[in-house]
């Protein structure tokens, strides 16, 4: 049946909406648009359900793409992805929790539309490059330029951290216990030297509108908002994007999100995220799929 197949490969259609999207929110919408079409042919006449579903969503992500990157001009302060909840295991998975990092996303932000369909698609999903053209509508030996392109500047830009792990989550809970009592040079000692500290709100709410450098200033800047953050605020451990994070809770409500980087045994940038639009559906853990050795076919 139609609906089975497509259940079937959601996580994975998903993870690639995800990662060409940045936007849970977005990518969920380009996965409805996918299946209302997926409804509408004759699985009969599909040979391979899966391929046909990756090129639909391909092609539905490249189009709300091009009309994010408009919008994203305009946005307010600094634009962070918008996090999902992933499980710890994801780690497990070292091309899926770098592709999903905030880190990546955030490098996939500055390649053009198509450049970021090849590179996630062939990059991280493995698809071959004739598989590839059919999906965006290129030549093969186009795609192949385009490949070698992207995967240049994303390799001249990315930054190695260490992977989500019992040590770096130990950190970020001695980070957090340092910030609650105010102990700031402790908080600088965990801090890298070059720490960045990137907040997102969108000009919705109060956030820093632009990032914030040094042990220092990081330093001080947690250390306030925690102290200010009043007794109804309890900050929970999670992991969100494969990288350690911690919830802040005020009133039951999810009021800020902080993804922690960590490089060499300390925290090098904290990414977060207080932008209401980008929070709720930040409770529930949601499952990613790379598809296995060969995930084109079925």
């Amino acid at each position: 049946m139609a609906e089975d197949a497509f259940t079937e490969h959601r996580a994975l259609l998903f993870t690639i909406a995800y990662e060409m999207l940045g936007s849970a929110t977005d990518a969920e919408d380009v996965l409805q648009e996918s299946y209302l079409r997926w409804r509408a042919v004759d699985p009969a006449t599909v040979a391979h359900p899966r391929a046909y579903l990756v090129r639909t969503v391909t092609r539905q992500a490249l189009n709300h793409l091009r009309a994010a990157k408009a919008r994203r001009e305009e946005y307010v302060g600094a634009w962070l992805p918008e996090p999902i909840r992933t499980a710890p295991e994801v780690s497990d998975d070292v091309i899926l929790a770098e592709s999903v990092s905030m880190a990546m996303l955030l490098v996939l932000e500055t390649l053009s539309p198509t450049e970021r369909a090849v590179f996630v698609l062939h990059d991280v999903f493995g698809y071959t490059h004739p598989e590839i053209a059919a999906s965006v509508g290129k030549t093969e030996g186009t795609v192949r330029q385009i490949a070698h392109r992207a995967r240049r500047h994303v390799h001249a830009r990315r930054r190695r951290f260490d992977a989500d792990s019992d040590a770096a989550r130990e950190i970020v809970r001695r980070f957090l216990a340092a910030a609650a009592t105010g102990e700031v040079q402790t908080l600088m000692d965990l801090l890298a030297p070059d720490v960045v500290q990137v907040s997102d709100g969108g000009g919705k709410v109060v956030a820093a509108r632009r990032p914030l450098t040094g042990r220092a200033e990081v330093a001080r800047f947690v250390a306030g908002v925690l102290r200010t953050a009043g007794p109804a605020t309890r900050f929970e451990a999670a992991t969100y994007n494969g990288m350690p994070a911690a919830r802040f809770v005020t009133d039951g409500a999810l009021d800020w999100l902080v993804a922690f980087e960590i490089r060499d045994g300390r925290v090098s940038t904290l990414y977060g995220i207080r932008n209401p639009d980008k929070l709720h559906r930040a409770e529930a853990v949601l499952p990613l799929d790379r598809g296995g050795h060969q995930p084109w076919k079925p």
